[in-house]
């Protein structure tokens, strides 16, 4: 088992051209196209689920039982509700995030017929109109609406434009990489996730090295509406590690450095013997991380087990502040989480039982 050198320069240009292509969940088409040209660059096979999630595969000297490593491409966005009267648009969330987010987000509503941007904006807007009444008015996905870069003037004109109810605004993601090494980016949940992922499988096949079971790398399709690993997984997978983002925030321990590792989210622990492997690699190799627990969040891991899956799962990190909002992580977080996966790649099967 050795600690692989990580191809930080392919890490974040993956991650850029990956945030530029829109992927609210239920709209991942292009993403999952995308990654399926990726996957074949790097040589590795791979194979889609009826729903549209990839299934890859990195051979092993063992082919069952073996593991998987999964993240998420779809994200966060919104849907038209309703075509309104003053010739804007009422949304509803894709996914479970803040209007206060969305206030001012430019976007780009994607009809049958082409794509049309826009900005999300509160109701009362305009602060030479309404003064104070811009900072009073309540926060909530009733109080934003959606105004179209055309002439639209009322709901006629909208239909006009090809618009109907259910069809996906996707969010601008606006990143920047800063020359300290910050990330700052909507969507780093998960597409900095599936970027690492892909790095760590990169290290693996650039070094050569022989891993002792397969290792299946799953990027599923509806991780924020709840069911992304319910799905897609083979029935020889014995045991799931989870990469997505941690919440450095005032009472968690998580950080915009090195790897955390979730001991328990909302769903409960995760399991204690992968878990603690996965620790104990990090101080065999001196890996920075630290340990949280997450009160207000789920991953692919519950989806996975809710689903029947009978697997031992674990949650891996990147620490990501302002998390479904304006999110910021670090570069080299990053990459201590790519050698984590490589080597977890690497070692031993958890269990003997296998």
């Amino acid at each position: 088992m050795r600690d692989l050198p990580i191809d930080t320069d392919y890490l974040r240009d993956l991650l850029l051209r990956l945030l530029a292509i829109p992927s609210p969940a239920g709209f991942t088409d292009a993403a999952v196209q995308f990654l399926r040209t990726e996957l074949t660059g790097l040589g590795i096979g791979y194979e889609l689920t009826r729903r549209g999630a990839i299934r890859a595969n990195l051979p092993g000297r063992r082919y069952s039982p073996d593991r998987a490593v999964v993240a998420h491409v779809d994200t966060l966005g919104a849907q038209v509700k309703r075509l309104q009267e003053n010739g804007r648009l009422e949304l509803v969330p894709i996914g479970h995030w803040s209007a206060r987010f969305a206030e001012g987000a430019r976007c780009t509503l994607m009809t049958e017929t082409g794509r049309i941007r826009g900005t999300i904006l509160p109701l009362k807007s305009s602060g030479h109109t309404f003064n104070e009444e811009v900072d009073t008015q309540p926060v909530g996905w009733r109080y934003v609406e959606l105004r179209l870069d055309e002439r639209c003037a009322n709901a006629a004109d909208l239909m006009a434009l090809g618009i109907h109810v259910g069809d996906p605004v996707a969010i601008d993601p606006q990143p920047e990489v800063t020359e300290s090494g910050y990330i700052v980016s909507r969507h780093l949940d998960d597409k900095a996730g599936v970027a690492t992922l892909l790095a760590a499988a990169k290290a693996v096949l650039d070094a050569g090295v022989e891993l002792p079971v397969d290792c299946h790398l799953l990027v599923t399709i509806s991780e924020e509406v709840g069911s992304g690993a319910s799905t897609g997984l083979h029935q020889d997978v014995a045991e799931m590690v989870t990469i997505d983002n941690g919440t450095p925030a005032p009472g968690q321990n998580s950080s915009e450095f090195g790897v955390t590792i979730a001991m328990a989210d909302m769903t409960g622990p995760f399991d204690m013997r992968l878990t603690r492997s996965l620790i104990g690699l990090c101080r065999e190799f001196g890996l920075p991380h630290q340990r949280d627990i997450f009160r207000y969040y789920r991953c692919d891991s519950a989806a996975a087990i809710e689903a029947g899956n009978d697997i031992r799962t674990a949650l891996l990190c990147f620490g990501v502040d302002a998390s479904h909002g304006y999110e910021r992580t670090h570069l080299s977080a990053l990459a201590d989480l790519a050698r984590l996966v490589a080597l977890y790649m690497q070692s031993p099967p958890t269990d003997d039982r296998y």
